[in-house]
């Protein structure tokens, strides 16, 4: 719900994030890759361009997380304003979002700490 008003509205994240997509996929599925082959074959130009594509598949998670946010916060408020659900109800919703937050910001440390490892190896092959 939170998402569909999001997208009604024009919320500019939400329109950044889509305009990265095509970006995110191919640092997502090329990028590990090209790293690792430059690696391999010890060509650090080549490792590095790997890193920075799958730096753009990072970038994608850390954009995603106020999008995630907003609409959880949107969500909430539209049950709540229109009395969708009760009050018990809403402390379930609230648990619900927090968690289903919490993976979107474990996924961004993650890929942080991925895209810093990437970085490490790639410079180490220096």
């Amino acid at each position: 719900m939170g998402h569909a008003i999001q997208h009604q509205e024009g919320y500019l994240p939400m329109k950044f994030r889509q305009k990265m997509v095509p970006v995110a996929n191919i640092g997502t599925n090329l990028g590990l890759w090209v790293c690792i082959a430059g690696i391999f074959i010890g060509l650090y130009e080549l490792a590095m361009v790997g890193v920075v594509l799958f730096g753009a598949a990072v970038a994608f998670t850390l954009v995603t997380l106020p999008v995630e946010f907003d609409a959880s916060s949107r969500a909430r408020k539209v049950l709540r304003e229109h009395g969708l659900v009760s009050g018990e109800e809403a402390r379930g919703v609230d648990q619900v979002l927090r968690a289903a937050a919490a993976t979107y910001v474990a996924a961004a440390v993650a890929a942080v700490l991925q895209l810093l490892y990437w970085l490490y190896r790639a410079r180490m092959a220096r």
